[in-house]
């Protein structure tokens, strides 16, 4: 299966550091290597890197590792194919608009006899079950809230009704975002953790590094992580449970919506 990686934050942040243990993992640490992507959001933008190598073969990957760029919300994916070919085009995260916003997307899991009617002018342009998915979760959306877009408990709602249909497919993972917030859905195994004040070490389990983020942090930093596997071995990361739908705003889980 694919591996995602999810940054929701309260102060823009680099990734950084999660990404020097993510990046092994497309290739060295575990057999993901047809292809990859990460998607910052910065203000009303949105920088996607994409490439078909695996991320230990990548100059871009090795770019991305290099370059401190500081974002609220992050979301990468490192492609094991289970549909479509090894192509540029397949290699997640996607991107679409959706009321005067972007909105991105990467999903970890295998979706069997999905061939959803579309009403609009979203279209997949490759030929996965994941850009499918993810066209259809905003063909469902823009329907439901033709107007623009609705508040968050409203949005919540509709998104858990059509992520329990396509759920129904098969494994559907995801992680979706529009540079405000953050969703992340669980089939069958994503985690998180919330590092916040007062800050400690952190070691990277695909590699012997260490940071201490006492001294890289202020004191109200709130970053969200999330990661398909842990990827630090001296922190608590929180199992999410099949079925669950949680919402990240400003670096923290948002419960009861």
């Amino acid at each position: 299966m694919c591996q995602l990686l999810g940054m929701n934050c309260n102060v823009p942040t680099d990734i950084c550091f999660s990404f020097e243990g993510f990046q092994l993992r497309g290739g060295v640490t575990d057999h993901h290597k047809d292809g990859w992507g990460i998607a910052f959001f910065e203000g009303r933008g949105c920088r996607v890197f994409l490439d078909a190598k695996a991320t230990i073969e990548s100059p871009v990957a090795e770019l991305v590792r290099r370059y401190p760029i500081h974002s609220k919300n992050v979301i990468a994916h490192i492609r094991k194919a289970t549909q479509g070919r090894v192509a540029l085009e397949n290699c997640h995260p996607f991107k679409r608009e959706l009321w005067g916003g972007y909105w991105v997307f990467a999903h970890n899991g295998n979706l069997e006899d999905f061939q959803p009617a579309f009403s609009g002018s979203l279209r997949p342009v490759g030929d996965t079950d994941s850009e499918c998915a993810f066209c259809c979760l905003l063909d469902r959306l823009r329907l439901a809230f033709p107007n623009g877009s609705p508040a968050i408990a409203d949005l919540s709602a509709a998104l858990r009704t059509v992520t329990a249909e396509i759920a129904g497919h098969g494994l559907f993972n995801f992680l979706l975002s529009n540079g405000e917030w953050m969703f992340a859905h669980c089939s069958d195994r994503l985690h998180y953790l919330t590092r916040q004040s007062p800050f400690r070490e952190a070691h990277l389990i695909d590699q012997d590094m260490t940071v201490d983020f006492s001294a890289v942090t202020r004191p109200d930093d709130k970053v969200t992580v999330i990661a398909s596997v842990p990827l630090t071995d001296n922190e608590t990361w929180t199992a999410m449970h099949p079925g669950e739908l949680l919402l990240f705003r400003e670096g923290e889980a948002v419960f009861g919506i």
